[in-house]
């Protein structure tokens, strides 16, 4: 089978962890007969250095028009001016919008060969294996209007926490949809206490948990959520939050992992209408930052990204088979003991993706 895929290698460690993962991805395209093309497109602060803006509209429409979208990271201390017309991230939100991915994938599971690299007690993480399902596309990020202004001889800024209620719907169906393919449990964490949004949420998530019988509901104050990731992991299944909570929850759960170099993401939106395959919109990409501080040096993890490939082509490509082809050696690299310096080794980023090929 045939597919596009646009790359947005981005700043930073990007260009360095999608070149592996596109390596995994051809010796899967050898292997199982299918032909990927892809399409490298600049995006984030190189994009604004070339073009004057952090996502053209030419990157755009390839994005819109592929299968799907593999991204590295954006952004850097190059483009960190508050004062700037345009920065890194705001491509990475317009790239969001643009595709209409509305719903955030993050898996969290612990392997059992690094829970020595966690900070966290081992007897706390065995067992960790939570989804975290962010809305992507509303909230605090996108809500309007969102300014700075004087008033009486004071800076003001102003952010606006936005949501409608078929926003919370479609990504609350979501994860109790994925739920049923796990251990049917769902924990909605919101601000119900103080928030109005939170309280729409929380009613929202009520009336879908009652439709939804064989899936158990609790609700979670996000900050009950923060400790209970770190103090009672191990319970948690199916994880729904709002955009900024979690923005927050999933980094503070990367620990969990031992690094954010071992977590992939699926973005995803509703099937793509007018493509000619029936698949979610998808945009992909490891958790991680651009990471500049070691950017060039060949060290960064590729894993999360090789993952990230994997979750491409499990829900956009629906290649379920290749899916895990890529998944399992992943797993057995680990389990033989490859290591980059992240997760306490010495193999470089290229060296890892060698011993993840040879596991396909």
């Amino acid at each position: 089978m045939n597919f596009n895929i646009t790359l947005l290698p981005g700043d930073g460690i990007g260009p360095e962890v999608v070149a592996e993962a596109v390596r995994v991805l051809d010796v899967i395209a050898s292997k199982y007969n299918h032909t990927f093309k892809f399409i490298e497109r600049l995006m984030g602060g190189c994009s604004i250095d070339k073009y004057g803006s952090s996502l053209t509209d030419e990157t755009l429409a390839d994005a819109q028009s592929a299968h799907a979208v593999l991204l590295g990271a954006v952004g850097g201390p190059k483009w960190d001016d508050p004062s700037a017309k345009d920065r890194p991230e705001r491509g990475l939100l317009a790239l969001r919008k643009g595709l209409g991915v509305f719903a955030n994938l993050r898996p969290v599971k612990v392997h059992p060969a690094l829970i020595d690299s966690s900070p966290l007690k081992p007897e706390k993480l065995k067992g960790v294996d939570i989804l975290v399902v962010r809305e992507l596309t509303g909230g605090l990020y996108f809500g309007q209007p969102k300014m700075r202004e004087m008033k009486d001889g004071k800076e003001r800024a102003v952010d606006t926490l936005e949501y409608y209620d078929y926003e919370i719907k479609r990504v609350m169906e979501l994860a109790f949809t994925l739920a049923k393919g796990r251990k049917k449990k769902v924990t909605s964490v919101d601000k119900a206490n103080v928030l109005e949004s939170s309280r729409m949420w929380r009613q929202i998530a009520t009336q879908i948990g009652k439709e939804n019988q064989d899936i158990e509901l609790e609700h979670m104050l996000v900050d009950t959520a923060s400790m209970r990731l770190i103090t009672g992991p191990v319970f948690m299944d199916v994880v729904v939050t709002e955009n900024m909570f979690g923005d927050i929850l999933t980094d503070e759960a990367s620990v969990l992992a031992g690094s954010m170099g071992m977590l992939p993401s699926a973005s995803l939106g509703e099937s793509g209408v007018g493509l000619p395959h029936e698949a979610r919109a998808g945009l992909y990409e490891p958790i991680h930052g651009s990471a500049p501080d070691i950017a060039g040096k060949q060290i960064a993890n590729p894993i999360g990204t090789i993952l990230s490939s994997a979750l491409l082509l499990r829900y956009s490509l629906k290649l379920e088979s290749e899916a895990v082809a890529i998944e399992k050696a992943v797993e057995q690299t680990i389990t033989d003991g490859a290591r980059t310096v992240d997760i306490g080794g010495k193999l470089t980023t290229r060296q890892m993706t060698d011993e993840i090929i040879k596991n396909l």
